[in-house]
């Protein structure tokens, strides 16, 4: 009787899961008595091990959080307060960007709503010491970087636009009177920004070769020439054009005000990356601007190197953010996508991308930690941020690249996020001096000797 109700028990967990029609079907094929006769003599774990396998009777599995910040930089180098800032920038970008950002990317278009939004987080010019700026580290500047291109690199690129090249120009270029004007609007975002240095035909060889010309003309100057690759150009108030002055062969910068004449901007089109960024081709055209619009302090191009230094650091955490992205995206559909009855995520080849993809979000986090605390020191080079701007978005093309595969066809499709990182890791990858470039100036730095044509 006892041998009974067990096989009786054992039968009802097996089976308690098939209707009807599917017991008289499996009749059938099987002789049911012998197979009940079968499973009273499994034990306890023998039963278990049997309803795993068919798919019975496991316990909902408590996954890892996707989370990519594996070594916990961001928990020991922050202060309370900044790490607040941080987790109060990371829900807006939840809330308010991530919803929208595939539309208005497919679009090409800029979500302009976000701008008054972006200015009560009180994060541009974050940096900077005065004129309404919050004056905080170098380390939280790169960390919201990070957060933003972690969203849309897009989003991030139009911020570092405006408050890192725009304004980093004036900071670092302008004179006392022209701070005071034009950074404490700008902070507020109630005046929007571009930098005017890439060429049609120049953009490596901005350092000797500008074709773009000022003449000074009693207390005028007179520009003309072309720029290209102008993000915020077809919506900006101010433009920062440098060009080469014709009596002395130095680069200077001037602040051309949206309006001008003789200045004038078309949009470009058709871009694969990066395409809610509004790059502009400006023309200028004997454009007249003021002596007191001439960036006092940009006296060749030397100066503009220090923005570019400063700003290409940036430039690193941006790589990180968008690999951050994509590693995240990525994991979190893996963990969810099926194939052969199981998450694709349980797979060894699948797990072997995805830790390989870490691998490389980890290295570059930590570089990048560590150029942030260099420039905090004040001992920030040259060759430190073009680096740093080599191996991250080198090694951000190689995760998206394993995002995408990962994903199998589905990573093509927009909707799942990683075809954007994708894309817009491209353009990461050339802007702010290409590979080679930025490998010049650090095998320059180790060598002693320079390389450059």
């Amino acid at each position: 009787m006892a041998n009974l109700f067990s096989s009786l028990k054992n039968a009802y967990q097996l089976f308690k899961h098939v209707d009807f029609n599917q017991l008289e079907a499996l009749s059938k094929k099987v002789d049911l008595p012998k197979m009940v006769e079968t499973i009273s003599a499994l034990d306890g774990k023998q039963l278990s091990g049997m309803m795993k396998m068919m798919g019975k009777g496991e316990k909902e599995r408590e996954l890892p959080p996707i989370e990519g910040d594996f070594y916990h930089l961001g928990d020991e180098a922050l202060k309370d307060e900044d790490r607040a800032l941080q987790l109060k920038v990371r829900a807006f970008l939840e809330a308010e960007i991530k919803p929208i950002v595939n539309d208005y990317w497919l679009k090409a278009e800029f979500p302009h709503h976000i701008i008054p939004k972006l200015a009560e987080l009180n994060i541009c010019g974050l940096t900077y010491q005065g004129y309404g700026c919050p004056g905080k580290s170098n380390l939280m500047e790169g960390i919201l970087a990070m957060e933003m291109a972690r969203i849309d690199t897009s989003i991030s690129t139009f911020f570092g636009v405006q408050s890192g090249l725009a304004m980093g120009s004036i900071y670092l270029c302008g004179s006392e009177e022209q701070k005071q004007f034009w950074l404490p609007a700008m902070q507020q975002f109630k005046i929007i920004g571009a930098f005017g240095l890439t060429e049609p035909e120049v953009g490596s060889a901005a350092a000797g070769g500008l074709t773009t010309t000022c003449k000074k003309n009693g207390d005028k100057w007179i520009i003309n020439g072309q720029k290209k690759w102008i993000g915020n150009a077809t919506f900006a108030d101010v433009t920062i054009i440098w060009a080469r002055d014709l009596e002395d062969g130095e680069v200077k910068g001037f602040l051309v005000k949206k309006g001008t004449a003789g200045f004038s901007v078309e949009k470009m089109m058709d871009k694969m990356a990066l395409r809610i960024v509004q790059n502009g081709l400006i023309t200028l055209t004997d454009c007249e601007i003021d002596e007191s619009d001439r960036l006092q302090n940009a006296n060749s191009f030397k100066d503009t190197a220090k923005v570019l230094k400063m700003t290409r650091a940036g430039v690193a955490w941006q790589a990180v953010g968008c690999a951050r992205g994509a590693y995240e995206a990525a994991l979190g559909y893996t963990q969810t996508r099926k194939q052969f009855g199981r998450p694709i995520a349980s797979f060894q080849l699948i797990q072997n991308h995805l830790v390989e993809m870490l691998s490389n979000l980890t290295a570059m986090q930590t570089l990048c930690f560590r150029l942030s605390q260099l420039q905090d020191q004040g001992l920030l080079t040259d060759e430190h941020a073009s680096l740093a701007k080599v191996f991250c978005s080198l090694r951000t093309r190689d995760v998206v690249s394993k995002a995408r595969e990962v994903m199998g066809g589905n990573g093509i499709l927009l909707k799942y996020d990683v075809a954007r990182f994708v894309a817009d890791a491209e353009a990461i990858y050339s802007y702010e001096g290409t590979k080679e470039i930025n490998t010049l100036i650090v095998g320059r730095a180790i060598t002693g000797f320079s390389a450059f044509v």
